[in-house]
């Protein structure tokens, strides 16, 4: 009798943290299906010709968004090539030379501090050593801004899927009488790539939708602009300032931004999927 009632609490337990957890997924669904379906309702009724081809209009006049694309572009841009060459270079290090060593123990603890900070706290951080010195806004600290939230992503996921690759590789590179560093980038990295692109789009991913630190860096620019030197437009700026605004055809603005940044984020989500697939076997 008594294993019974064990097996029967077991059985009422396990019942319930089934219906807990399908609740929670159910609350996720919604919540996620409730913002798409405002962004499609109030964003696709607002895109247009002139979203692609004018810039960001003073109230109640036409314009689009086509300053606020660029400067996306050029800062997610400069961001994702410094990200890149630090990121990877870091961990392959990590993964391939500091091994367990204190010193490459210190690097992983900061980056994972990095890697978890608030992006306005690095906004901050960059305004102070980027923006004021100069005593003006620009571009290039913007860059630099979004470039410090994606190197922890990419630095994390190159040293998690470089060492995921088995040791017979680097035998034999070296087997072959190539110096360990022409191993790293002739096999290691190429059988490392799929993964490497794939915490690449990630970071891109995240940098994308950033506002807070491009707000105390790039600020923004109400006209179309490729100097980077100078406060440059983008789209989360815009979305921040436009949403807040009393003026019909901002508000309207703002949700086509949100939308292009949404469509952007679950586009490259969806490919980082298709990517990292790996083929089935026969």
């Amino acid at each position: 009798m008594a294993g019974f009632n064990r097996v029967g609490r077991r059985k009422i337990a396990d019942a319930l943290f089934v219906a807990f957890c399908t609740l929670a997924a159910v609350i996720a669904l919604f919540a996620l299906a409730a913002i798409l379906t405002s962004l499609l309702v109030k964003g696709v009724s607002g895109i247009n010709l002139a979203v692609f081809t004018q810039s960001t209009p003073a109230p109640e006049s036409n314009g689009g968004l086509a300053n606020a694309i660029v400067g996306s572009v050029l800062l997610c841009g400069a961001a994702m090539i410094g990200a890149l060459t630090i990121g990877v270079l870091a961990g392959t290090w990590l993964a391939e030379f500091g091994g367990t060593s204190r010193y490459a123990a210190v690097i992983r603890f900061l980056n994972d501090v990095l890697l978890s900070a608030p992006s306005i706290l690095i906004g901050l951080c960059v305004y102070y050593f980027a923006v004021r010195p100069v005593h003006g806004y620009n571009g290039w600290a913007g860059a630099l801004a979004l470039c410090l939230i994606a190197t922890p992503v990419i630095t994390r996921t190159t040293e998690d899927v470089l060492k995921l690759q088995s040791r017979q590789l680097r035998e034999s590179g070296v087997a072959l009488g190539a110096p360990f560093w022409v191993t790293v980038q002739k096999i290691l990295w190429r059988a490392a790539g799929g993964g490497i692109i794939t915490g690449a789009l990630l970071a891109f991913a995240r940098i994308s939708g950033e506002t807070a630190p491009l707000l105390f860096t790039s600020l923004g620019n109400q006209f179309m602009s490729f100097d980077m030197s100078k406060p440059i437009s983008n789209l989360p700026a815009v979305i921040f300032q436009f949403g807040l605004s009393a003026y019909d055809d901002w508000q309207r603005l703002a949700w086509v931004g949100a939308l292009l940044i949404a469509g952007a984020v679950l586009t490259i989500n969806i490919f980082v999927r298709l990517i990292s697939q790996e083929p089935k076997r026969s």
